[in-house]
């Protein structure tokens, strides 16, 4: 089963450079990853950040993985 989720963001933050605008997403994919993987019974999970200024995006962070369990 593939479920896609959206939670935009509507306030949004700035930064002054493009090092600081990959930074925090990249902080915010592991926090969800860290919180996906607890809540997995052995299911993969594909998780992914769009970063978007006012003309369009910027940056896209993607992070997939997989949990197999070996032995219950």
């Amino acid at each position: 089963m593939t479920s896609e989720e959206i939670f935009p963001d509507e306030e949004g933050l700035e930064f002054s450079t493009i090092e600081k605008v990959q930074e925090e997403p990249a902080r915010s994919l592991a926090d969800m990853a860290r919180d996906a993987v607890r809540a997995l019974g052995g299911d993969g999970q594909k998780l992914s950040i769009e970063v978007r200024d006012d003309s369009g995006p910027v940056l896209h962070l993607k992070f997939t993985f997989a949990v197999e369990r070996r032995r219950h």
